[in-house]
C-alpha cells in the first residue's frame, strides 16, 4: 500500500494487512497471532515481510524458495521464474513471499521500495506479473478481484476491480468516494457485491457501506 510506512508503524502495519488478508477467498494467510509474532521485534516493513515469507516457505514448500536476496517461484506446469532485491540498504526494492490463492494459480508477493509498499500478483501459468497498490481480494466466483488504496497522501485513494483470467489481470473499473477517505478495506459479500469499511478525514468512526460491481459511478476502464 502506498506510504504505507509514513501512515504506521511496522506492528500496526502487520496488523492492518492481516486484517486486509482476513476472509480472502481460498489463500493460505496467516492467522492475527502469527502476523503479530512475526512482526513485534521487524527493524522495517521489509524485514517484517521476509519474516513472513519464513513461515509461508514453510507451509508452501513447492512453491517458492529463498536464495539470499533472490526469491524463487516456481510455475505450472513447469519453470520458475525470481525476483531479487534491489539496493534496498539505500530505498531500493525487495520481494517476499506473502501469499497464494490456489483457486487462480497466483502467488501474491509483498514488495516494499523505499518507504512504500505495494503487492504483486503472479500468474504462475504464464509468468505474468501485475503490481496493485493494496492487498488484492479475490471474489467467491473468481472472477475479480478488489484493492482499496486510501491514506492521507501518496494514495490512489480508490477501490479498483480488476478482471482475473487464465491468462491475464486487467484492471477493469475504479471508484473514488465524494468525500475525502484516510483508510479503507474492501470485502466481497458475494460475487457481485462489496462491502467496504472506511474512516473519513477527521473522524476517527468506522463506518461502512456496500457497493455493487454494476452500480452506477464506477469509471469503466477502456479496454484494448
Amino acid at each position: 500500500m502506498t506510504a504505507f510506512a509514513a501512515r504506521l508503524g511496522v506492528a500496526a502495519a502487520a496488523a492492518f494487512i492481516f486484517a486486509s488478508l482476513a476472509g480472502n477467498a481460498h489463500a493460505v494467510a496467516l492467522t492475527a497471532p502469527e502476523v503479530a509474532a512475526a512482526c513485534v521485534d521487524a527493524d522495517g516493513l521489509a524485514h517484517c515481510g521476509r519474516l513472513i515469507e519464513d513461515i509461508q516457505l514453510k507451509r508452501l514448500p513447492s512453491l517458492a524458495a529463498r536464495e539470499g536476496d533472490t526469491l524463487h517461484i516456481t510455475l505450472y506446469p513447469s519453470g520458475r521464474t525470481s525476483f531479487s532485491n534491489t539496493g534496498a540498504a539505500s530505498g531500493g526494492r525487495s520481494y517476499s513471499l506473502w501469499d497464494y490463492l490456489d483457486t487462480v494459480n497466483m502467488a501474491v508477493l509483498y514488495v516494499v521500495q523505499g518507504d512504500d509498499a505495494s503487492f504483486l500478483l503472479l500468474q504462475r501459468t504464464n509468468g505474468r506479473t501485475y503490481e496493485v497498490a493494496a492487498e488484492p481480494r479475490l471474489a467467491p466466483d473468481r472472477q475479480r478481484l478488489v484493492t482499496a488504496d486510501f491514506c492521507a497522501s501518496r494514495c490512489a485513494n480508490e477501490v479498483a476491480l480488476f478482471r482475473v483470467s487464465r491468462d491475464a489481470v486487467r484492471k477493469e473499473a475504479s471508484w473514488k468516494p465524494a468525500e475525502a477517505w484516510t483508510d479503507a478495506t474492501a470485502r466481497w459479500k458475494s460475487a457481485d457485491t462489496l462491502e467496504i469499511e472506511y474512516t473519513r478525514s477527521g473522524d476517527a468512526t468506522t463506518r461502512t457501506l456496500e457497493r455493487r460491481v454494476d452500480a452506477t459511478g464506477w469509471t469503466r476502464v477502456a479496454q484494448p
